[in-house]
């Protein structure tokens, strides 16, 4: 792969959260290595913004001036996470040299049911490609094996990430070269699509428990850790001056940046936790710091989730 533009380094220059989200997209590690077993491939691997990534830079920082643009595409699409982070992957993909979108979440359908979809159908310089997007947060086992991919949930733990690579592996890559699938791409290119994915995320790891990073994962892989709401106040007793603040799950891709107007007071943060339903669902909290210029950056991110945590599986 081409070298990207450094993620940290334009993050410091990036004030405007959709900016900032579309960057994280962009240029976040993701969450497997190539060695995986499945077809890694970064969307952008055949433009030039790779090639000459500060002409990538140079784009988001064009977008931090003037973010109208963004926000108008933004506003058109789905509040859902998953949907937002391929909502952010499509902006840029339109806008990026080299690369033709030739069409995005295409249903596949057969006798008036929808099998699925392909997320991306695109072309570049390496020909036409079907890609698979998601943005994913698994938490890992505190008593199982962590290696098992399939011990790591999701934060309702519904969802599990071994799980979710047999998914995409079994049925979402394959997709596009099912009858139909051919079918439905015959009008759109004349050339076979080559399957692909890329998968971005963050994975949690039990506090004060070890556990071993799953199989497959990219060791530079952004995480955080998970704990029960018992542990809490022994978990904050750490550090008691440092200042933790809920994020909204539309925030959850980027890392955290907020003026210091935007700050929650210790009681206001005491309030809401106290005011939680003890079967309330997982809550995403930062812990931040005051940086130079007067904001309030991202320096660690937790899951706090409720004391019987998960429902239905054995941690």
């Amino acid at each position: 792969m081409h070298t990207l533009p450094r993620l940290d380094e334009l993050l410091e220059q990036l004030r405007q959260p959709q900016v900032r989200d579309l960057a994280w997209a962009l240029l976040a590690p993701p969450l497997l290595q190539d060695s995986a077993g499945l077809p890694l491939r970064h969307p952008l691997t055949a433009s030039s913004w790779l090639r000459e990534p500060h002409r990538l830079g140079d784009w988001l920082l064009g977008l931090e001036r003037d973010s109208h643009v963004l926000q108008q595409f933004l506003a058109t699409g789905s509040s859902r996470l998953g949907r937002y982070y391929e909502r952010l992957w499509q902006f840029a993909l339109q806008a990026a040299p080299d690369v033709h979108v030739l069409a995005a979440n295409l249903p596949i359908r057969a006798q008036g049911r929808t099998l699925g979809e392909l997320d991306l159908l695109l072309r570049d310089a390496d020909g036409v490609h079907h890609l698979e997007l998601a943005i994913k947060l698994y938490l890992g086992p505190r008593r199982d094996p962590g290696t098992e991919a399939g011990h790591w949930l999701g934060p309702a733990s519904d969802d599990r990430l071994g799980l979710k690579l047999q998914h995409m592996a079994a049925h979402q890559l394959p997709l596009s070269a099912t009858p139909q699938g051919r079918s439905a791409l015959a009008g759109i290119s004349a050339e076979p699509a080559q399957p692909g994915m890329w998968l971005s995320g963050y994975l949690f790891y039990p506090w004060a428990t070890p556990c071993d990073t799953p199989t497959g994962a990219n060791l530079q892989h952004l995480r955080g850790h998970w704990l029960h709401r018992r542990e809490w106040a022994d978990f904050t007793a750490q550090d008691k001056e440092a200042h933790w603040q809920v994020l909204p799950r539309q925030a959850w891709l980027a890392p955290a940046r907020l003026a210091t107007d935007q700050l929650c007071s210790a009681e206001q943060q005491r309030d809401w936790l106290e005011s939680l339903a003890p079967t309330a669902p997982a809550q995403l909290l930062v812990r931040l710091q005051a940086g130079a210029d007067g904001d309030w950056r991202e320096a660690e991110r937790v899951f706090l989730v409720s004391d019987d945590w998960p429902n239905a599986a054995s941690l």
